[in-house]
């Protein structure tokens, strides 16, 4: 992998870690683009700069969690990531090879699509009758962390869903977005473990074909651009719909399945 992929690649994560347009997906379709193979470590330092980044907006809202842990909100960010958890030891392994073809990720992407189209329906057509932090309740948080579980197929975006969950239940929109990064915590943090654990068995097999320099130039840039990303979608979830997300997903979607039965371009 050579530095200028990497910093692609990290850029692509830090951007669509937040943005609800799938980091999977994308650095799947990248890969098979540039023709490169994933790499654990790479993969790995990558999740280390989006946690970085997330930290990093979000410190004000994460410090009183750290100061007072035993509080209503780190209970609903536990029960938001009990699915995900589940579903991950479960069948992530299955789910990623499956994924290996256009078709599934195609569907990944227009499922994404239909999920934020539904999250603006849903926030419109409720109108005032929001709730913010205050008045959120457990089934909120599980509806929440299920979604979260669902978005562990490449191609389904994580803060898309853990939104278009929260829209759903009536949260306020810069509740419901922060929310979601607060979740990403734990998921980012989860990721780590499960690579790291990968990494201690496989170590020298795995990493064997992977250089420094491309895995800090993706690292950096994946902490930076996700900086930018998470504060630029709190801005958007405030002011503006997700419609133009939901195009952007599903005409990559159509793309992919185009060519997954007919151009071969990519697949």
């Amino acid at each position: 992998m050579s530095i200028l992929h990497a910093v692609i690649l990290g850029a692509v994560q830090g951007i669509c870690e937040f943005l609800p347009i799938s980091s999977s997906g994308h650095l799947v379709l990248l890969q098979k683009i540039f023709g490169i193979e994933g790499h654990l470590f790479f993969d790995t330092m990558l999740h280390v700069g989006t946690l970085l980044a997330v930290v990093a907006v979000l410190w004000k809202d994460i410090l009183p969690i750290l100061k007072r842990p035993v509080q209503p909100l780190m209970g609903y960010l536990i029960l938001g990531t009990v699915p995900a958890v589940i579903a991950a030891l479960a069948f992530r392994g299955p789910i990623e090879k499956a994924f290996e073809t256009g078709l599934f990720l195609s569907l990944g992407f227009l499922i994404t699509s239909v999920l934020l189209i539904f999250a603006e329906l849903m926030s419109k057509r409720r109108g005032k009758s929001l709730r913010n932090y205050g008045k959120m309740k457990t089934l909120d948080a599980l509806v929440i962390g299920i979604m979260q579980a669902v978005a562990i197929i490449p191609g389904i975006s994580r803060s898309g869903a853990t939104i278009s969950g929260a829209l759903s239940r009536k949260l306020d929109r810069d509740f419901a977005a922060r929310f979601s990064f607060l979740l990403s915590i734990p998921a980012i943090l989860g990721a780590l473990v499960l690579q790291s654990i990968s990494l201690a068995k496989d170590g020298a097999a795995v990493n064997s074909s992977i250089q420094i320099l491309p895995v800090i130039a993706g690292t950096i840039t994946a902490a930076v651009v996700g900086f930018f990303a998470v504060r630029f979608m709190l801005k958007i979830i405030r002011e503006r719909s997700l419609y133009g997300f939901a195009i952007y997903t599903a005409v990559l979607g159509i793309f992919i399945l185009i060519d997954q039965f007919g151009t071969h371009l990519v697949f």
